[in-house]
């Protein structure tokens, strides 16, 4: 087999030797052209009406040896080519890039007037990927990164991840999704978007993706939407029980009863852990301090109708004191931390209570009847009673600070923020006060029967009631800013955070809804005769209703919307597929710590 390899010359005193797979640059690159050389007798037909020039006939180019053996094909771009034709292509691009652009535009022309239509395809398959310019490639990087922060829609990033290498390469930067988390308020736990990773531990800095922080919120908000994986707990509440409280964090689900029991379950698979027993009458209150990484241990306290307040260790069920005070019926606890716990009762009388010693530290006289509800702000309590009043207090010296007077019936609903008190009333009023000078700023009215719900959290105040209503009200100028015709009676339950809203009511039904525009997002759960208790945190919610078939009993749903074990492996946006896994319903975050849900706003009778 013969070799075909040959040599062309290309400068004066050397010579290029070409190989099977050398291409047409190999030959006709810039630094391997031979000196000008004078162009061929080409006639244009061009339309201008400048004329052509005709050059002499160029001197063959010396070519050493080559008569010595004969022509062997070779091949370029994938096909194959004698000496001569290569000798002729390098002499018609160097005569090419000496023409001017006139001369130039009439060559094309000329060439391709003599193509058929099937040479016409595959120049045009040539020339058309030249001419598409990457506009995020040809800009410095800077700026491109900065032209991506402009997209709001986060599917529209990931389509253009599978555009190209480069594209993709630039979606990796934690600039644009730092921006994105931003813009969605996708902020990260327990620190600002702004400076969240210089609060955070060196680990978590190093660790921390804003991509994949995204993604998880992302998806979890995708998941709420649609509906994520529900455990369905029915074999625990049996009989005609009444679920009093309910708190849950990411370790314990805890629920008070009026059968004299506390049950606690495991948050991630539903089921059942422990029963607390020792109440003599109904668990009406309860709430637990702890599990977080710097304090693990977690400390609960309850208090019913045997009017005791007991004090537990939650991870071991080991009762730790019994602190008696109380005459009556304990209504509602509030724990500063978990060293200090305030509880209210039946008797008119408010206690503060040292639970590291199980000790009484204060007791606080001045309501003439039950105190029916509490709320604390670091040193601060405030406390709504039967009597129509509300009052503040000092919780490092028991001192009342203010009355505040104005309801003309029991009140049944507080919250208080640190700055404003808002009070739910049996006269379908809810005021707000100030918490530093006791004044009453403003009277909320809409409501047509009592206001049994409250939920205060930044300029936004929520309330339920009687009525079957919601009310969204600005704390701002006092405004009603939405009225929701939420449920066909008694509203029992609320809670919001920035985004959703959820509602349940004594008509059994269980409702999400948009925060913002008041729009009924789904039914979260299927309906029941009533439905007694919600928490949600950002990943998980749990819902505790009564129903009648084919007995009547109580169920607990959990529904998480956290896919985390199922996403692990799926982080990376694949460049080649367009679908990437970012945008499904699944996702992965961590839940966040939830907020207790106090027997306070609870409608329902109880007795000694």
């Amino acid at each position: 087999m013969h070799n075909t390899t040959s040599s062309i010359p290309c400068k004066k005193g050397r010579s290029t030797w070409i190989g099977p797979s050398s291409s047409l640059m190999d030959i006709c690159g810039h630094e391997d052209i031979s000196p000008p050389a004078t162009p061929p007798n080409i006639n244009f037909h061009a339309p201008s009406s400048s004329t052509m020039h005709t050059s002499r006939t160029p001197t063959p180019l010396h070519r050493p040896h080559v008569g010595s053996r004969p022509e062997h094909p070779l091949q370029l771009g994938g096909t194959f080519f004698s000496d001569t034709q290569l000798e002729h292509i390098h002499q018609l691009k160097t005569s090419f890039q000496q023409m001017d652009p006139q001369q130039k535009h009439g060559f094309f022309r000329e060439l391709i007037g003599c193509c058929n239509k099937s040479q016409l395809t595959y120049l045009n398959s040539l020339i058309v990927p030249r001419l598409k310019v990457d506009i995020l490639k040809e800009l410095p990087i800077e700026i491109s990164l900065h032209v991506l922060s402009f997209i709001d829609d986060p599917k529209t990033l990931a389509r253009a991840a599978c555009v190209s290498t480069f594209w993709n390469s630039l979606l990796q930067d934690e600039a644009t999704w730092k921006s994105l988390c931003t813009k969605h308020q996708y902020q990260r736990r327990n620190s600002s978007i702004c400076g969240g990773e210089l609060l955070a531990p060196p680990t978590q800095r190093l660790n921390f993706s804003y991509r994949q922080h995204f993604k998880r919120k992302y998806n979890i908000a995708a998941t709420w939407a649609h509906g994520g994986r529900v455990k369905v707990v029915d074999d625990v509440f049996l009989g005609d029980i009444l679920i009093t409280s309910l708190q849950f964090d990411d370790k314990y689900i805890v629920v008070g009863c009026d059968n004299h029991r506390i049950e606690v379950f495991d948050t991630q698979t539903a089921r059942r852990i422990r029963t607390l027993e020792g109440h003599e009458g109904g668990v009406w209150a309860l709430q637990f301090k702890g599990g977080d990484k710097n304090d693990p241990d977690r400390l609960l306290v309850s208090g019913g109708c045997d009017r005791d307040v007991r004090v537990w260790d939650l991870d071991t069920g080991e009762r730790r004191h019994v602190l008696q005070g109380h005459t009556s019926t304990v209504r509602c606890i509030k724990m500063k931390d978990k060293r200090t716990v305030v509880t209210g009762s039946r008797d008119c009388t408010i206690r503060i209570w040292d639970i590291e010693r199980g000790a009484l530290v204060h007791v606080l006289l001045g309501h003439q009847h039950s105190v029916r509800c509490l709320d604390l702000h670091g040193n601060t309590v405030v406390s709504g009673s039967y009597d129509s009043t509300a009052r503040i207090w000092s919780v490092e010296t028991g001192r009342c600070l203010h009355v505040l007077s104005g309801h003309q019936s029991q009140i049944y609903a507080i919250a208080f923020d640190g700055q404003k008190v808002a009070t739910g009333s049996l006269d379908y009023k809810i005021k707000v006060w100030s918490a530093e000078t006791g004044q009453c700023l403003a009277t909320l009215q809409g409501h047509t029967s009592l206001v049994g719900q409250l939920q205060l959290s930044g300029t936004t105040l929520i309330s339920g009631g009687s009525d079957g209503c919601l009310r969204v009200w600005s704390m701002t100028t006092y405004e009603c800013l939405q009225q929701i015709s939420a449920h066909d009676n008694s509203v029992t339950c609320l809670q919001f955070d920035d985004r959703r809203m959820l509602s349940c009511g004594n008509d059994g039904k269980t409702r999400l809804w948009d925060l913002k525009s008041g729009r009924l997002i789904r039914n979260f759960s299927a309906p029941g005769k009533t439905v007694w208790k919600l928490q949600f945190s950002d990943t998980k919610a749990v819902v505790l209703k009564q129903l009648e078939r084919p007995v009547r009993h109580t169920v607990m749903e959990v529904h998480d919307f956290d896919a985390a074990d199922d996403d692990d492996d799926d982080d990376d946006v694949d460049s080649s597929n367009g679908d990437t896994d970012l945008y499904s319903s699944r996702s992965t975050t961590s839940p966040l710590p939830s907020v207790a849900s106090s027997s306070s706003n609870t409608m329902m009778m109880d007795t000694d």
